[in-house]
């Protein structure tokens, strides 16, 4: 049996479906005050009054994937085209654009987000579109979790309350230990969204807001927007926080699987990043980037 066949026979396996579940459901029908409470702090702290104020985002990203994840989740991970990105976000418009390049090409992807369903996407390698789902519903989930990695609990507290109706309650406090060893006591917020990430139906998070700076030091999430991944659960681990243009940025992200069973995912990093260009729709919705697009984030320096 291949690696891949292995991985996806371990995700259907019953022993693995009745273990203990590392993302349980939300046990409440409405969203608690004390939930409420702590995503706006977490989401005031991370600066979302400043991120208010901005029309659009330019981000670059650079990262290492195992060799082991690219075989076994080779549309989702697609490392011939994903080494490093160049992403741009049009917040009002709900519109995501991200310039992916690899040794195999570009991959270009337009994600649009739609209040109530799942959106759009639209995807180009190499300037020629993917039509089949498999691709765009990668592409779909990848857009979405880069968002969510990026902007945690601004995001659910501007857009997602609109869009994905969550519900939340708070599931205690746990002292967690990130990838880059340094130890945090955090309050955990768990949240059921509808739609989920990419065109899956819904998704179970788990946000992990330290105690001291309020700011989400970790996300785990399941993986139901790939029919190969789901029943996956997985977990990005947000630190290396800079402040620019009003708010505290994560600058470093390390992603494990944890079921079917742990393996690191995924390393990278922000490396570029500037705000309000003055960004057009139509810069940004086609196969390659156009007008004030094209010039690379700012270098973090």
């Amino acid at each position: 049996m291949t690696p891949r066949r292995w991985l996806l026979a371990s995700l259907a396996s019953p022993a693995l479906q009745g273990c203990a579940a590392p993302l349980p459901a939300v046990s409440t029908p409405r969203t608690t005050p004390e939930a409420r409470t702590l995503l706006s702090e977490s989401a005031e702290a991370h600066g979302i009054a400043a991120l208010s104020k901005v029309n659009d985002l330019s981000a670059s990203y650079a990262g290492e994937w195992p060799a082991l994840i690219g075989r076994l989740q080779p549309a989702l991970v697609d490392s011939g085209f994903r080494g490093g990105s160049e992403e741009r976000l049009l917040l009002r418009e709900r519109l995501v654009a991200q310039a992916h390049t690899g040794p195999k090409g570009r991959k270009q992807v337009v994600r649009r987000a739609a209040a109530g369903a799942q959106g759009d996407v639209r995807v180009w390698f190499n300037g020629e579109e993917a039509r089949d789902g498999e691709r765009r519903a990668a592409a779909a989930l990848v857009a979405d979790g880069y968002s969510l990695f990026l902007l945690g609990p601004m995001l659910l507290a501007r857009h997602w309350m609109a869009e994905r109706s969550p519900v939340m309650e708070l599931a205690g406090t746990e002292r967690i230990a990130l990838h880059d060893g340094r130890r945090h006591e955090c309050d955990v917020l768990r949240v059921h969204i509808a739609p989920g990430l990419g065109f899956s139906e819904s998704e179970r998070l788990a946000l992990w807001i330290d105690r001291e700076e309020r700011l989400m030091r970790r996300v785990r999430f399941s993986l139901n927007g790939l029919k190969s991944t789901r029943g996956a659960v997985a977990e990005v681990d947000a630190s290396g926080h800079a402040t620019l243009h009003g708010v505290r940025w994560p600058t470093r992200f390390h992603e494990r699987l944890l079921r079917p069973l742990p393996l690191p995912v995924h390393d990278w990093r922000l490396t570029g990043l500037d705000v309000d260009r003055g960004l057009d729709p139509a810069e940004v919705g086609g196969a390659v980037f156009g007008g004030k697009a094209v010039r690379p984030a700012a270098a973090l320096a």
